[in-house]
C-alpha cells in the first residue's frame, strides 16, 4: 500500500510520514497541491491523506482533481481548524475526517479500513 500525505505543515507532515514508515507503511509527503499532482503522475497512491485548509489548491479542490484521474484512490481529510461546514463537506468527499492534532494509531487504522 502506497499514502499520500499533503499538509502545509512541513514538520507535521514529515513526521507522520516518518512515523508511518515505521509502522511499516509507504507514505510520502509533500506540502502543496501542486506537486502532490505531480506526486501522483510518478507514483500509484492508493490511500492520499489530505489537509482541507492549504494554501493554493485546498483539500477538497485537490482530491476532485486526483479522484479524476485516479478513481480509485481512497482519501481522509485532516483539519486543525474544524468546522461544522469543512466537516460536512470532508465525510461528503471523502471516507474519513480527521481532526488535528491526530492520534497516528488511528489514522493507521482508518488508512487500514478504506484500503480494504
Amino acid at each position: 500500500m502506497k499514502i499520500l500525505l499533503v499538509d502545509d505543515e512541513v514538520e507535521l507532515v514529515s513526521a507522520m510520514a516518518e512515523r508511518l514508515s515505521i509502522r511499516g507503511l509507504d507514505a510520502d509527503w509533500t506540502d502543496n497541491g501542486l506537486s502532490a499532482q505531480e506526486m501522483a503522475v510518478q507514483n500509484q497512491y492508493d490511500v492520499a491523506v489530505l489537509d482541507m485548509k492549504m494554501p493554493g489548491l485546498s483539500g477538497l479542490e485537490l482530491r476532485r482533481l486526483l479522484s479524476e484521474k485516479y478513481p480509485d484512490m481512497k482519501f481522509i481529510f485532516l483539519s486543525g481548524h474544524g468546522s461544522e461546514a469543512d466537516f460536512k463537506a470532508g465525510c461528503a468527499e471523502a471516507a474519513h475526517y480527521l481532526i488535528k492534532p491526530i492520534q497516528l494509531e488511528e489514522l493507521v487504522a482508518k488508512i487500514q479500513e478504506i484500503a480494504g
